[in-house]
């Protein structure tokens, strides 16, 4: 995998779009905080549905975007409610137990949110493919994947306002790898047909 140039659309994609993922990146935040994290998982749904159809079509992202996939509040807020369990409990076991959970989820479910938005999938299903996209070949890829994807949020989230910048970045590398991974796996079934 060439994450240069994975790096390279995500930084392009983000300067291409910067106002309006910063407003989307802003008003989410907003939203996130007055619903005290309730509606996080399904905004942040739409916000990687908004920001898939950026780089795929050239579509501006809006803030009403956020919104677009309410359908998906309940399997996302139970999936969250859980994740929080067995990590608290992970924690509460001792700090270790927490942190592996919490790393292997990262790990499993870093696709789920595209497959959701993009596929239709219902979480099981998406949970499932994300996966299967995962652990493909080669896996050392993904692991390097995660690191940057949490190394710019963690210095996003570090420094005061610049999440604004770095969300939509880690989002942009996200779905890249989304749609690379996408066409790879479009290619091993038509070699298979």
């Amino acid at each position: 995998m060439d994450f240069k140039e994975h790096l390279k659309v995500a930084w392009e994609s983000t300067l291409q779009y910067i106002i309006p993922v910063i407003l989307l990146t802003l008003v989410q935040l907003v939203v996130i905080t007055i619903s005290f994290g309730i509606l996080a998982p399904v905004t942040t749904a739409g916000y990687v549905q908004s920001l898939l159809r950026a780089l795929r079509e050239g579509r501006e992202p809006k803030i009403g975007d956020l919104f677009s996939e309410m359908r998906l509040f309940f399997p996302l807020l139970a999936f969250g409610l859980l994740a929080a369990l067995a990590i608290f409990l992970g924690v509460l076991l001792f700090v270790l137990p927490g942190l592996l959970v919490l790393a292997f989820l990262i790990f499993a479910t870093l696709y789920m949110m595209p497959l959701m938005t993009d596929k239709n999938m219902g979480l099981f299903e998406a949970i499932k493919e994300s996966w299967n996209m995962a652990v493909r070949k080669p896996l050392g890829d993904q692991i390097v994947f995660i690191v940057l994807y949490l190394l710019i949020l963690s210095v996003g989230g570090s420094i005061p306002l610049a999440l604004l910048f770095a969300q939509p970045l880690a989002t942009f590398l996200l779905v890249s790898i989304y749609e690379e991974r996408l066409q790879r796996e479009q290619l091993c079934i038509a070699k298979e047909a």
